[in-house]
């Protein structure tokens, strides 16, 4: 790989600012990549070429003539997750069900991106609607690992995450909703952040469980993390649980000391860990001592329930988000039925792949009269009690340290007829979502020459914070900076 495609955001746009490349340079080594190495990885579901180096040539004219100024995302490519709506450019969420659905209008981040002069490089492939950690129930076909063509990228966000370690693309945005873009992150050896649940427009994302789906930055480093955090954040009147709060400078803070700061270690996420993801995790926290934290022991018991809460949860609000995939409106529509009823049914029989029927059939009985109360109440009930737990946990310390992944990418098909232990690996992120809070990925070190992330959890609003230590850590090793070979 080319050593700019290897560049942070910020190293590249020091190279724009200082003319030593042109937008239509970065952008067209980017896209030679692309064509030499995705046809093996198929991190892409739509990836417009002439658009892109267009784009990028009128960008340079508008530089040339002083009409723009150069911001930190100017001229650099960036791939969007295909659950993420585009004005005008197919978005299809992975699914058969939506082949050829063209949004009229584009998502809050989309408009954020574009306001920057970001390049709009192609859409990225992901498990369908972001229901998988594999991201091999694509209509699309599988992503494959940069840096193991033969196992998983992760999901649901593996398209993005497989992208930006590969290089072909300087960043991307992906949607979490029980970790679709940490555990991709930590399988493919990048960085990615789950902001805080509302800091980040749902805007114009084709949904899933509407109250876990968050968006967020994929990135070579925290601080890219940051920095495009600065970009996509906000309140937004078309979201309603979108947060009105100015927290200035994502990166304010992020090369202050983590010196007597606390972090705390909740032994309930190394119980069901692989023993090389916990001799690696062992090796990041003697690199935080190092840096003068305090490491603090500490047991998060409700963590047991996690997942079972969120495959009630999750499931629900899919079962009633996915309602309006009816074959009638937009997406895919079937012939054969006699009746509307009938065609609705077999629009929605041919659309949706197993996985999606699963989690809406679970999701359908868990909501049903007589079921609702002892499974749907009852888990938010224990959410609200996980809530709790973690908000008297961060009256303690800081942030929390854990493995992101309970193990290194998997070999590609074996999980796929096992769904509950594929569900197991989202162990360590799923809790993050059902409680709203900020956690990033980051590279943590590596096994069998696969990468192994941990990941950083913060109060919510405490996002500014949980980069702090990223950085730092990322300041002081150099996992980060490692590259897969194509």
């Amino acid at each position: 790989m080319s050593d700019l495609l290897n560049l942070t955001i910020n190293q590249q746009n020091k190279l724009i600012k200082e003319s030593k490349i042109s937008c239509k340079e970065l952008v067209e080594e980017t896209i030679n990549h692309i064509k030499k190495y995705d046809r093996e990885i198929n991190s892409f579901i739509n990836f417009d070429e002439k658009s892109s180096l267009d784009n990028a040539k009128n960008i340079d004219k508008k530089i040339s003539d002083h009409e723009i100024k150069i911001g930190l995302l100017t001229g650099l490519p960036v791939l969007l997750k295909d659950n993420i709506s585009t004005k005008n450019i197919e978005t299809t969420a992975g699914s058969k069900i939506l082949k050829g659905y063209i949004p009229p209008y584009d998502s809050y981040v989309t408009e954020k991106i574009m306001k920057e002069n970001g390049i709009l490089i192609g859409k990225g492939n992901l498990d369908e609607f972001a229901m998988g950690s594999s991201n091999e129930t694509s209509f699309f076909g599988n992503v494959k690992n940069p840096w193991d063509k033969k196992r998983v990228p992760g999901g649901s966000s593996g398209g993005p995450a497989a992208a930006v370690s590969a290089g072909f693309a300087s960043y991307s945005l992906g949607s979490d909703t029980g970790g679709s873009i940490r555990q991709p992150a930590s399988l493919c050896g990048v960085s990615g952040m789950k902001p805080t649940y509302g800091l980040v427009s749902r805007y114009g994302l084709i949904a899933f469980a509407s109250s876990l789906d968050q968006i967020g930055p994929i990135a070579r480093s925290a601080e890219d993390c940051g920095e495009i955090l600065n970009v996509i954040s906000g309140k937004d009147t078309n979201d309603s649980t979108s947060i009105k709060r100015d927290f200035g400078d994502f990166n304010e803070y992020i090369n202050n000391s983590v010196e007597n700061l606390k972090i705390g270690v909740p032994r309930e996420y190394l119980d069901n860990v692989d023993s090389e993801i916990k001799e690696s995790f062992q090796e990041s926290l003697e690199k935080f001592s190092d840096l003068g934290a305090e490491i603090v022991d500490l047991s998060l018991p409700l963590t047991e329930y996690a997942l079972d809460v969120y495959y009630i949860i999750a499931p629900s609000e899919a079962s009633s988000n996915l309602s309006r995939f009816d074959g009638v409106k937009y997406g895919h529509r079937s012939s054969k039925g006699n009746t509307a009823l009938e065609n609705m049914s077999l629009s929605r029989s041919e659309g949706f792949g197993e996985e999606v029927k699963r989690r809406i059939m679970i999701g359908t009985y868990t909501l049903s009269a007589g079921y609702y109360d002892a499974y749907y109440k009852k888990a938010q009930q224990i959410r609200t009690l996980i809530i709790d737990e973690f908000k008297e946990t961060f009256k303690k310390v800081d942030v929390l340290l854990t493995p992101t992944s309970p193990s290194i990418a998997f070999k590609l098909g074996e999980r796929t007829d096992d769904p509950i232990k594929m569900y197991q690996s989202d162990l360590c992120t799923i809790p993050i979502n059902i409680a709203g809070l900020p956690a990033i990925s980051i590279p943590g070190g590596f096994y069998k020459k696969m990468p192994i992330g941990i990941q950083l959890i913060g109060p919510q609003m405490g996002d500014q914070k949980v980069l702090q230590f990223a950085n730092q850590f990322q300041q002081n090793t150099s996992w980060h900076k490692h590259f897969p070979k194509l």
